[in-house]
């Protein structure tokens, strides 16, 4: 006979919060929104944190270089979408690692004697305007001079002209040496109004570039998340067919953290991607999911997971529910596994961080789900909605929209994320094409959300989110309650500060 689970299935809609004592410490300049993102020991620090509990959805029309620089600006990540070529994925996670560094490793590099169309050919490759002229024209040639946008002038040049022509030599540039560190190299561009400050070693051979517009950003950005060599972290999905090729192509290409992409994550198919993943790579670190209870938990932590997503069919462009019926409501999903992640904490004494992806409708969702135990959540439709998304923008009757479609529309065509086995092939949509209205740029709506998550935390009289976690009063409200609790029997004016 089935299994009934007695409990209803319920969503974050039919919860709130109730408040607890806020003392005078509880203001949101003091809450710290760090949280795990990875797998550790009792004891021991993870080797991946999230300064803000946020990752973006591993979609076509949500993730890619883009998104993932400007999250990792805040404080948190994205996973790069797999349903593309390996080569093509990897490049997005170069580009992520490339685009900030202390020291970067010149991408952009030519030799004397090549021509100004040349240069604009590269230019127009790697977009990016100061070029290290080297001997051999490769990142660690001999420095011969820099040239930059500000050295000539297209309708005054003959395209045909030698770089060497234009360049600034070497021997009027101020360059840095490796035995400099970062500060000193950042004290030399501001002394002597640099933009670009060439590294180079004891045979004058070029090192690294120092950017002014790192420090800049730095100093924008406090949150921002670096790895020990100073590069924005950046995460990659990957699906359990081509993971043997892929997964090689994007450590090869940087990449942080790993994450399995399967709209259910309850399978053989998981635990051996894994487990080829741990043998070959030990410390690459992979999540996997997608599960809605504690026994689809138990499996993938005990295949040796470093973080678990929660959710099936609650996103907002799925249908796999109304396809397959199945799935489960994402806040019974959440708190039954958040138990089942703490039980497993106090028998092995390892923590797996919970991910809640799907079922956030509104900004207290996010908090909702927090104080239900994630550790962070994922988002797609959030995320779509904003300018640094890889999808269209469309003006319609004078409003802007952006393009969102599910990994398992048509348009998507990803069936490695619903493989079920055997041959595999596209035989039904399980997610559909959409719009979202266009919300601006991922900054200053990430700002706002944060603001919101703390302040509630802050009514809660919690300042980190392990003790939100311990403190959260939950209680669920009926339908009547959810009308009463907007706002009802008066004439709405247009609020633009919501950004919902």
């Amino acid at each position: 006979m089935a299994k009934y689970f007695k409990e209803e299935s319920r969503t974050f809609n039919e919860y709130l919060l109730v408040p607890g004592l806020s003392t005078k410490k509880n203001t949101p300049e003091n809450i710290d929104l760090s949280t795990p993102l990875v797998r550790y020991k009792k004891g021991k620090k993870p080797t991946l944190t999230l300064k803000l509990p946020m990752v973006s959805a591993i979609m076509q029309s949500v993730s890619d270089d883009s998104m993932a620089i400007a999250l990792a600006k805040e404080g948190g990540v994205s996973f790069i979408y797999g349903s593309q070529s390996i080569e093509s994925e990897a490049e997005m996670i170069r580009k992520v690692k490339r685009y900030k560094a202390g020291f970067v490793v010149s991408d952009s590099n030519i030799r004397p004697e090549d021509t100004i169309e040349d240069l604009l050919a590269l230019i127009e490759k790697t977009s990016h305007s100061t070029v290290a002229v080297t001997d051999n024209g490769g990142p660690n040639g001999k420095l011969m001079g820099l040239i930059t946008s500000r050295d000539y002038r297209i309708n005054k040049v003959d395209l045909n002209d030698p770089v060497s022509m234009y360049m600034t030599p070497i021997d009027k540039l101020i360059c840095g040496s490796t035995k400099d560190d970062l500060s000193t190299c950042n004290d030399i561009i501001w002394d002597h109004k640099l933009n670009t400050l060439p590294v180079i070693d004891d045979k004058g051979n070029l090192a690294y570039m120092v950017f002014r517009k790192d420090y800049e950003s730095h100093k924008d950005n406090p949150n921002e998340l670096l790895d020990d060599e100073k590069r924005y972290i950046v995460g990659a999905g990957i699906n359990t067919r081509d993971y043997k090729e892929r997964v090689p192509a994007l450590i090869e290409a940087g990449v942080d953290v790993l994450c399995i992409d399967s709209s259910e994550g309850f399978t053989e198919y998981q635990k051996d991607t894994i487990s080829w993943i741990k043998k070959h790579y030990k410390n690459m670190k992979v999540g996997a999911g997608n599960i809605v209870d504690a026994e689809g938990f138990r499996y993938l932590a005990d295949a040796g997971a470093d973080f678990v997503k929660i959710g099936i069919g609650g996103g907002s462009i799925c249908i796999t529910r109304e396809t397959k019926g199945i799935g489960r409501g994402q806040a019974t999903a959440v708190i039954e596994v958040a138990k089942a992640r703490d039980d497993y904490f106090k028998k092995t004494g390892e923590y797996v961080p919970i991910c809640s992806d799907g079922g956030i409708v509104f900004d207290h969702h996010i908090t909702l789900a927090l104080a239900m135990g994630a550790d962070f959540v994922m988002l797609g439709r959030y995320f779509a909605r904003f300018h640094e998304s890889p999808s269209a923008l469309i003006n319609f009757n004078g409003t802007y929209y952006k393009e969102y479609w599910g990994e398992g529309s048509t348009r998507a065509r990803n069936w490695q994320r619903y493989d079920l086995g055997g041959k595999g092939g596209f035989k039904f949509e399980e997610g559909v094409d959409s719009y979202v209205p266009y919300a601006g740029h991922l900054k200053d709506n990430v700002q706002v959300t944060i603001s919101k998550v703390k302040s509630t935390m802050s009514n809660c009289g919690a300042n980190t989110l392990a003790e939100f976690r311990k403190k959260a009063r939950l209680t669920v409200v009926s339908s009547t309650s959810i009308v009463e609790g907007g706002a009802h029997d008066v004439v709405v004016k247009n609020n633009k500060l919501d950004n919902q």
